[in-house]
């Protein structure tokens, strides 16, 4: 299926990866609608920082995604669904796990059941590589365990099954797409790198994480986008699971070092309990094999290994080292 020229919904669209998403779709030749979380500021997150070109072309839709009347609504009359509406920080899902199945589950299947009602042409739901929790063999396939260590991760290995559950009963054409820890410009501070960069780039010089020996395999924005685009595009995706991944692990605390050089800072690392997983909620090692996207996707990382993880760093701490960007994040904050 060529993308060009049709109808698509992204559901998250104005966070991290859906903005970014978003925005190629729209210089691809797409008609994009891009459904938003609705909010009293009419703010449309990252999407408010596009260029005022592709936010001409794009038709915004603001709602909730655990709602499934205007989910529907949303869905009516587009050819392709990017669902990428999810609650995704581990932390808070500790806190209010609840919301978690609501927005996670509840909204997926939403998006299932329009899109079985309206005959869409493709649903790409998007999965996470938390789902495998601490790795048992590397690296990790698709025929990899599921492992719930986290309210969160159980929500999307749910989710997830709900997904092939339609395409198995109902032969809904539903892909899931799994990517791996993804970074890059405009990712929140949730995350390990931005955290990392946000504080140095804020002048400071105790640099506050949490545990600093899991390995995790990072793919730059760019390289998450391309998957996505390449997998939703290929007829051989359908009722398939898709690891996107860089095939490289990297500890935290070496990618720590690796973004004080590329900052040219002369940090210390502080490792905070506030901000340590529960311990059988780490997930220790994961590590990606991308070959099933390399041979039915024709998908090469553009940014992969020790070299390509540190040419994208240095465009992400670029991008934050901007005082428009950087002013964005408060750095003096633990962002669960």
């Amino acid at each position: 299926m060529n993308l060009c020229g049709k109808k698509v919904l992204v559901t998250g669209s104005d966070g991290f990866i859906g903005s970014h998403l978003t925005e190629e779709l729209v210089k691809m030749g797409c008609s994009v609608r891009a459904f938003v979380f609705y909010n009293s500021f009419n703010s449309r997150g990252w999407l408010d920082d596009v260029s005022p070109d592709i936010q001409k072309s794009i038709d915004f839709f603001a709602g909730d995604i655990r709602d499934p009347y205007g989910v529907r609504t949303a869905v009516k009359g587009c050819d392709v669904v990017f669902h990428l509406a999810a609650l995704i920080a581990i932390p808070f899902s500790y806190h209010s796990p609840d919301s978690y199945i609501d927005t996670n589950v509840k909204g997926t299947l939403n998006i299932l059941q329009a899109a079985r009602d309206l005959n869409i042409s493709k649903v790409v739901q998007t999965s996470t590589s938390e789902v495998y929790g601490t790795a048992r063999f590397v690296p990790i396939t698709e025929a990899h365990p599921l492992q719930g260590q986290s309210p969160y991760s159980a929500s999307k290995i749910a989710a997830d099954a709900l997904a092939m559950s339609f395409f198995y009963s109902f032969n809904t054409p539903v892909s899931i797409i799994r990517p791996f820890n993804t970074y890059g410009p405009r990712q929140s501070a949730r995350a390990i790198i931005p955290t990392v960069i946000s504080q140095i780039a804020s002048g400071k010089k105790q640099i506050v994480i949490g545990s600093t020996h899991p390995t995790r395999d990072l793919n730059f924005i760019s390289d998450t986008i391309d998957g996505f685009i390449k997998f939703a595009e290929s007829d051989s995706s359908i009722g398939e699971t898709m690891n996107i991944g860089s095939n490289f692990e990297v500890s935290i605390g070496d990618l720590v070092k690796i973004i004080s050089k590329t900052m040219a800072a002369d940090i210390e690392i502080i490792s905070s309990k506030e901000r340590l997983r529960p311990s059988n909620s780490e997930v220790e090692r994961l590590w990606a094999d991308n070959s099933k996207a390399r041979d039915l996707l024709k998908w090469h990382p553009e940014f992969a290994g020790i070299e390509g993880l540190k040419k994208g760093l240095k465009i992400t701490a670029d991008w934050f080292g901007k005082a428009e960007n950087l002013k964005k994040y408060k750095t003096d904050l633990y962002n669960i």
